[in-house]
């Protein structure tokens, strides 16, 4: 009696849903940051080829398996088999490990510009160590304080931390409303300027202009909609699904295209590539403040402020987004370090694991976050003390985190087809009514997820032999 009276979500309510589970402001500077104006068109295009398509797969499987405890485990294992589903909740839990380094780590940058206005943790040094090698001994002391209290069942300071998503939700506001007073106060006179149609196709970084470096920043835009794996679950909460559902969906991914196409636009608005991003220290971790304080440096100016009082204005805008990114990433790693952990030891067959590993007590699987916790901090001392500076450390824990968070779709994607041939699964919604249609958007998304994975990992590696090429040329022509 209690599900019938249970209100159900009306279709402005699902596209908030989905809005909030998947639009992320960092992607935002990151994007601009990398490829400029020209990140809009992959925006757009990853919108088409992956975000409706594979929202629409996730719905089905969600309506389909929506009374199985197992999660994307039993969505693969009863469409492919046990082998199959293992390996990709496998991958998919892995990306929350890399993730977890990846945070740990970078996760100074926001209090940093919290506690100092601006991004200090390249002057930071520990025991005479490098900036790099100090974050990483910061990030093993992080993830060990976390295991330690996740494990006793504190899942209270999830709420505290709350506060933080509520804060960089507002963030979108305040570039929206600064940016606008920016162009406004600059007398409609753009810092980037649009010399061109060019603008929207070449990247002012001198890292993103071979074809593979573009190619490779499609994974940036696929990660940018990632989340909508939790949009699978909401199909029988939706009032009138048939319809609402694949409404919500196409709206809330055109929203999420223009916000995030939008955006990017806005920074550059008040931000000069070349003036405020091309400068040394600016790299993937803390682009995001940098844009930020930037804004609120550029209001200052605009609003007649003297040097000193815009410089103070650009370090509070820094620390508000350092503040509340540092809440809310506290928030996403509490839950981060036990759920994916424990969804995999609860939907995966017991025999799987060996001795006390999946033993779950007081609703945490204890024993298994303490290996968890050890594996991250092995990464993470590997990444850190591997030797590369910290523009390059962090950019590589990013790509690690976009392609490791990213390979599990495939998994997902190219099981469907299995999906929709089995008939003795029920599917109560279904939005690819035909085989040729299921089979189209699960070619169009395996391809398109696989495509931009591909060419991130070999990015580096042509990059690489360039510079050694360029390096041998250099040392000829000085014999």
């Amino acid at each position: 009696m209690e599900s019938a009276n249970k209100k159900k979500m009306t279709l402005v309510a699902l596209i908030l849903m989905i809005f909030t589970s998947v639009f992320g402001f960092a992607n935002i500077p990151r994007s601009f940051y990398l490829m400029g104006y020209s990140a809009i068109p992959w925006y757009i295009l990853s919108a088409i080829t992956f975000f409706i398509p594979y929202a629409f797969m996730m719905a089905e499987y969600g309506a389909a398996f929506k009374s199985e405890k197992g999660g994307i485990y039993s969505w693969m294992d009863k469409s492919v088999g046990p082998k199959y589903a293992f390996i990709g909740t496998f991958m998919w839990y892995a990306s929350y490990v890399i993730w977890m380094v990846n945070i740990s780590s970078s996760i100074w940058i926001p209090l940093s510009n919290a506690i100092f206005g601006s991004d200090k943790t390249a002057t930071w040094s520990l025991l005479g160590l490098s900036s790099t090698q100090t974050l990483g001994l910061l990030g093993v002391c992080w993830i060990l304080v976390v295991t330690i209290t996740a494990s006793k069942g504190l899942e209270k300071i999830t709420k505290v931390t709350s506060v933080g998503g509520t804060a960089v939700a507002l963030l979108n506001i305040v570039l929206l409303i600064g940016a606008v007073a920016v162009l406004v106060l600059n007398g409609g006179h753009l810092a980037q300027p649009v010399a061109a149609s060019a603008a929207f196709t070449q990247s002012p970084n001198p890292s993103y202009q071979s074809t593979i470096s573009t190619l490779s920043f499609l994974v940036f835009a696929l990660f940018a909609y990632g989340g909508i794996e939790a949009v699978g679950g909401l199909v029988d909460e939706t009032e009138n699904a048939e319809v609402t559902f694949p409404k919500g969906v196409t709206i809330a991914a055109i929203i999420i295209a223009i916000g995030y196409s939008l955006g990017i636009f806005l920074c550059g608005i008040f931000t000069n590539w070349q003036e405020v991003l091309s400068v040394k220290g600016v790299h993937m971790g803390n682009v995001a403040y940098v844009v930020m304080q930037n804004l609120g440096y550029q209001l200052g100016k605009g609003f007649g402020l003297s040097q000193a009082g815009a410089l103070t204005m650009g370090a509070w805008m820094a620390r508000y987004m350092g503040f509340s990114m540092f809440l809310a990433l506290t928030g996403a790693f509490f839950t981060l370090c036990y759920a994916p952990l424990k969804q995999l030891i609860e939907g995966t067959p017991k025999e799987l694991w060996p001795g006390k590993m999946a033993e779950v007590k007081d609703g945490m699987p204890k024993n298994a976050m303490w290996i968890q916790c050890i594996f991250v901090i092995v990464f993470i001392l590997l990444v850190s003390f591997g030797g590369d500076a910290a523009s390059k450390f962090f950019a590589i824990l990013i790509e690690m985190t976009n392609v490791a968070m990213t390979l599990p779709y495939m998994f997902l994607s190219a099981a469907f087809i299995a999906f929709k041939k089995k008939e003795s699964i029920k599917k109560p919604f279904e939005v690819f009514k035909n085989h040729t249609w299921a089979l189209v958007a699960t070619v169009v998304v395996t391809f398109t997820i696989g495509f931009a994975n591909f060419f991130t990992i070999i990015e580096p590696a042509v990059h690489r032999k360039n510079e050694r090429h360029n390096m041998d040329a250099c040392r000829s022509s000085n014999l």
